[in-house]
């Protein structure tokens, strides 16, 4: 080979490698605008003392962040984790067994397949005004049902008690996303070897025992991955709550994401609202590490 070959191909991939260059140049320059550098930016203001009635920072060390953890950081805590878990456990159960009925063969099945999609399909915010008009107290058809049918005898203001507001935010997020559970479900159901379960039937094994022994062993991988993707989802949610309770009634519906916005564009105080993203965040990538270590011991299996 003469050292002309050689130039030559090590021009043409040098080429090869300023072309791929260009090709992510656009995207990598999108996500560094519009992503990296808000979200820097935003985590910055957590070392400042800065409003957006007022012109000038202030630099403020660790202030803002010890302020958030003495003021009610637990209480909005945990009514995040109930938020989520709630979200994330109703959606997998409804999932789940819609996921088992139709993997099964009938007539129909591929229309409700089809049908049962609808709700993931509908914008956050449309679901959420759609719940807000079934809870609503005055003409809401959630009371008009329940009092004909003689359950209740005045309506109820679902979205402004403690006791229900924040059940009714996670029928909503339940409602909007079960299809997306059943569908990742179904699909992994497909996996699963009839052989097995005639196998297992003709040894006496009921449904439940085939469920346990057979089905659950194939999807358990999918299923933990499912939760955990659904988990973290729900963890900084927004619309739903936003716009069926804005945080109320008394903020017991406050979560991470609603309490952000608050701080941020209704106090206007951006270094405390820092603060609280820059802990949120810092969760968030405990749950992404855990999602991380989960996926790669299922490829490893």
């Amino acid at each position: 080979m003469t050292d002309a070959t050689t130039r030559t191909r090590r021009a043409g991939r040098l080429s090869e490698v300023r072309f791929i260059m260009l090709l992510l140049l656009p995207g990598t320059a999108l996500l560094l605008g519009v992503v990296m550098f808000p979200l820097l930016r935003s985590l910055a203001s957590a070392f400042f003392t800065e409003s957006l009635l007022f012109a000038g920072t202030t630099w403020a060390g660790f202030d803002n962040i010890v302020a958030v953890l003495q003021d009610g950081f637990d209480r909005l805590l945990w009514q995040t984790l109930i938020f989520t878990v709630g979200a994330t456990i109703m959606p997998f159960l409804i999932g789940l067994a819609l996921a088992l009925v139709l993997n099964e063969r009938f007539r129909g099945q591929r229309i409700l397949r089809g049908a049962f999609l609808i709700p993931w399909l509908v914008p956050g915010v449309v679901v959420s005004f759609l719940w807000m008009w079934i809870f609503d107290a005055n003409y809401g058809v959630l009371n008009g049902l329940l009092m004909q049918l003689g359950m209740i005898d005045s309506p109820v203001a679902w979205l402004f008690q403690t006791d229900t507001a924040r059940g009714a935010l996670i029928i909503a997020k339940t409602w909007n996303s079960f299809p997306w559970v059943m569908v990742m479900l179904l699909a992994a159901l497909q996996t699963v070897p009839r052989e097995l379960h005639e196998a297992a039937a003709m040894d006496g094994a009921g449904s439940i025992r085939r469920f346990f022994s057979v089905t659950w062993p194939h999807i358990s991988g999918v299923a933990g991955l499912v939760i955990l993707l659904e988990f973290i989802w729900n963890f900084q949610h927004f619309d739903t709550i936003f716009v069926m309770t804005g945080g109320g009634p008394a903020g017991t519906t406050q979560t991470f994401a609603t309490e952000v916005y608050d701080t941020a564009f209704k106090g206007y105080d951006l270094g405390h609202a820092g603060a609280l993203g820059l802990l949120w965040m810092v969760l968030l990538l405990v749950l992404v590490v855990i999602y991380v270590r989960f996926s790669e011991r299922g490829e490893k299996k």
